[in-house]
C-alpha cells in the first residue's frame, strides 16, 4: 500500500491539477478531528493520521492512572507537561482542573498538532507551548527521532538510546537547543510548577538531574519509568528521594500490560510531598 501511494504521489506532483489535488487532500486530513468526552469534559483532537486517531480513541484507556492523577490536582495549579506529544493530557488538565499548563514538546512533527489541539479546545490563554528539549544542561545537541509521523514518540535528545536503554533506530534528526528544568524556569521566566507530568521515553533521569530547584518545590510528579532500564529507574529514584519526595505508587493500563514489545515493564510512577 505504501509503495502504491508513493507511486501515485510521484505521478500527481507532475501536474498543476495533481498538485492541487494533493493540497486539498492534505488540508482535508489536517481538518479531521475526533470528539472525546471523559469525566464530564468534552474535547476535540485533530486526527490527520491513524496514530493520532488511536491516541484520541484510547484517551480513557491508555493511561487511566494519568487521568486519575490529573483529577486530583487542585484547580488553578501550575502543571508542567514534559513530553506533551500532541497535548491530550495538557488539554484535559486545562479543561478539567483549570490548570495553567506549560507543554514541553521538541518534536517538529508534533508541535503543529499540539497547537491545533490547544486551539480546537479554546485553550490558547491557558496552555503555553515550549518547543524545547529538556536535558540536564543548557546547550545544542541532536534530536534523534524514530518516526516522522504526526503523534509519533520514542525519540531522544542528546543521547543515542531510547525508552529501554537500547540504541534507537533513528530515521530523522536535527540539532536544537536543550535546557534544564531550572534553566527553563529562570531563563524563560515561567512559573514554578506545582505538578509535573513527565514522559520522555528514557531520558527522565537526566532531566531530573537538571532540576533540583524546581523539584524542591513541587507537590507531586507523575513520571514514566521502565523497571528493566536500571540506570533510568535508579536515577529517578535517587533524584526524587533527594528532593524529599515520597514514592506513592506505580500503575499502568491493560493496554500496556498486554504489550508484546517490552512496554509492559513501563509504569507511571507517582511521587508526592508529604
Amino acid at each position: 500500500m505504501a509503495a502504491v501511494l508513493k507511486f501515485l504521489i510521484r505521478i500527481l506532483v507532475r501536474s498543476r491539477i495533481g498538485l492541487y489535488f494533493l493540497d486539498q487532500f492534505s488540508s482535508g486530513l489536517m481538518n479531521r478531528s475526533r470528539q472525546v468526552t471523559y469525566s464530564g469534559v468534552t474535547m476535540n483532537f485533530a486526527t490527520p493520521n491513524a496514530l493520532c486517531d488511536w491516541r484520541a480513541s484510547t484517551f480513557a484507556s491508555k493511561e487511566p492512572e494519568t487521568l486519575e492523577w490529573i483529577d486530583n490536582i487542585p484547580e488553578g495549579a501550575v502543571l508542567w507537561d514534559i513530553g506533551s506529544n500532541i497535548g491530550l493530557y495538557s488539554v484535559y488538565a486545562a479543561k478539567k482542573r483549570k490548570c495553567r499548563v506549560y507543554s514541553f514538546e521538541p518534536s517538529v512533527f508534533n508541535l503543529e498538532l499540539l497547537a491545533r489541539n490547544i486551539f480546537l479546545n479554546d485553550l490558547t490563554g491557558q496552555i503555553c507551548i515550549l518547543p524545547f528539549a529538556l536535558s540536564d544542561r543548557l546547550g545544542c545537541s541532536e534530536m534523534r527521532m524514530t518516526t516522522t509521523q504526526w503523534g509519533g514518540a520514542l525519540s531522544t535528545f542528546g543521547k543515542d538510546f531510547g525508552w529501554d536503554g537500547k540504541t534507537i533506530e533513528r530515521v530523522f534528526q536535527f540539532e536544537t537547543i536543550g535546557l534544564s528544568m531550572d534553566d527553563a524556569m529562570l531563563r524563560l521566566a515561567i512559573p514554578q510548577p506545582d505538578f509535573i507530568k513527565m514522559d520522555v521515553d528514557g531520558l527522565e533521569h537526566f532531566i531530573l538531574k537538571g532540576g533540583p530547584r524546581v523539584l524542591a518545590e513541587i507537590k507531586s510528579i507523575l513520571i514514566e519509568v521502565n523497571d528493566h532500564f536500571v540506570e533510568q529507574a535508579e536515577g529517578v529514584k535517587n533524584t526524587l528521594t533527594e528532593a524529599n519526595l515520597v514514592f506513592k505508587e506505580k500503575k499502568h493500563s491493560e493496554i500496556i500490560a498486554n504489550s508484546t514489545e517490552g512496554l509492559q515493564n513501563s509504569y507511571n510512577q507517582i511521587w508526592i510531598r508529604t
